[in-house]
C-alpha cells in the first residue's frame, strides 16, 4: 500500500511539473527535429574560465585506446525543442566507431553557470574512451545559446520583469526531456542506460530532469543539490543569491528594497521558477528517482548548497530507497574538496 501511494504521489507531482513548464510553452510546442551542426571554433564563456579550473578539467585521464583520435566519432547537431532562438539546443555528441555497431550506455553531462559544452570535452573523450556515448549540450542563454557575456544575466532579469521564461533550471530541463526522446529513440544507444550528471547549475538540471523524466536511469548531482526553502528558512540565501546577484539587485529596486532580503528572494525564486522552494524543492522531488541509482556529491563547506539543508532532503530520499527495496541504491558524499572537472 505505502508503495502503491508513493507511485501515485510522484506522477502527481511529476505531473504538476510538467504543467509548470508547458505554461510558458505551450504556444511554442513543435514536433521534435535534429538539425546538423559544426565545430564551434570560439566557445562562449560568460566569466572567465580559472587557471587552476582549465588544468583540472584538461587532466581527466583517457582510457589508452589506440589510434583513439581516428576512432572518436564526433556529431554535433541542434535539437528543435521549441520555437524560438532559445529552442534550438545545442548539443554535443562522442562515440568511439565500433567495427560491430552495438547498443551502448550513454552519460549526459551538464556544464556549470557560465560555462559551454566544449568545456566539457576531456570528460566527454574520457568516457568515450571506456565505451561510453558521452553528450553535453548548452543549457539556455549559455554556449551557442549566448550573444555575449551577459546573455545569461539579462534573461534572469528579463524573467524577474516579464515571467514568461524560465532560465533558472526549468527551461534547460524541458531541453533535457526532448533530449532523452532523441536518445532513446537512438539505433547505438541502450534506452536503459542513459546517466545523467552535472556540477553546480548543471547539478541542478541532473536533479530535475531525473526527477521528472525517469528515462535518466543514473543520477549523480555535483554540488548542485540544496533546500531552496530551508535557506530562505534558516537565512543561507547569501552565497547562492551571490551567484546571480544582477537579478536579485534588479529585483530589489523593482521592490522598493534598501537591501536584498527573504522577501526578495522568495519573490524571485517564485517568478522566475514557480514552485522551486515550495512544492518541487529537494524533500519532495529528490525522493521520486527512487530506485533509480542515485548519488549526490556535495563540498564538506559549501555555501551555495550547505550540508545542514540536505539533512532533511537525504533523509527523505533514503526513506524512499528503503521502501523500494533499493537502499543500496543511494548514496551521499560530501567532501573537503572537489575535482574541479565541470
Amino acid at each position: 500500500m505505502a508503495a502503491s501511494a508513493t507511485i501515485d504521489a510522484g506522477a502527481g507531482l511529476r505531473s504538476e511539473f510538467l504543467d509548470v513548464l508547458l505554461s510558458r510553452r505551450r504556444d511554442l510546442q513543435v514536433p521534435l527535429s535534429v538539425e546538423k551542426g559544426s565545430p564551434v571554433k570560439n566557445p562562449m564563456y560568460q566569466k572567465p574560465v580559472r587557471p587552476n579550473e582549465a588544468a583540472a578539467m584538461e587532466s581527466c585521464p583517457r582510457k589508452e585506446v589506440e589510434n583513439f583520435k581516428q576512432k572518436l566519432v564526433e556529431e554535433k547537431f541542434y535539437l528543435i525543442t521549441e520555437l524560438g532562438e532559445q529552442g534550438r539546443a545545442p548539443v554535443l555528441l562522442l562515440k568511439l566507431n565500433d567495427p560491430v555497431p552495438k547498443r551502448k550506455p550513454v552519460i549526459v553531462f551538464l556544464h556549470s553557470s557560465y560555462k559551454c559544452k566544449e568545456w566539457l570535452r576531456p570528460l566527454l573523450e574520457a568516457y568515450a574512451s571506456r565505451g561510453y556515448i558521452s553528450v553535453a549540450i548548452d543549457s539556455r542563454y549559455h554556449g551557442e545559446r549566448a550573444s555575449n557575456e551577459s546573455t545569461y544575466i539579462d534573461a534572469l532579469k528579463s524573467a524577474w520583469r516579464h515571467g514568461n521564461t524560465m532560465p533558472f533550471i526549468f527551461d534547460t530541463v524541458w531541453d533535457l526531456i526532448k533530449l532523452g526522446d532523441h536518445l532513446s529513440k537512438r539505433v547505438d544507444v541502450d534506452p536503459g542506460r542513459i546517466g545523467i550528471t552535472g556540477e553546480s547549475l548543471g547539478g541542478m538540471h541532473a536533479w530535475f530532469a531525473a526527477f521528472v523524466d525517469t528515462r535518466y536511469s543514473v543520477t549523480v548531482p555535483i554540488i548542485g543539490v540544496q533546500g531552496f526553502r530551508w535557506a530562505v528558512d534558516n537565512n543561507k540565501w547569501q552565497a547562492r543569491v551571490d551567484s546571480i546577484k544582477p537579478l536579485f539587485e534588479e529585483a530589489r529596486i523593482d521592490l522598493g528594497k534598501s537591501e536584498i532580503d527573504t522577501e526578495v528572494v522568495e519573490k524571485v525564486w517564485e517568478k522566475i521558477a514557480p514552485g522551486l522552494n515550495s512544492q518541487f524543492d529537494a524533500p519532495y522531488s529528490l525522493p521520486l528517482i527512487a530506485p533509480r541509482p542515485l548519488l549526490l556529491l556535495n563540498g564538506a563547506v559549501d555555501g551555495r548548497c550547505p550540508i545542514a539543508g540536505l539533512e532533511e532532503p537525504s533523509s527523505r530520499v533514503a526513506k524512499a530507497y528503503e521502501e523500494s527495496g533499493s537502499a543500496e541504491k543511494f548514496m551521499v558524499a560530501c567532501m573537503l574538496f572537489l575535482p574541479i572537472f565541470f
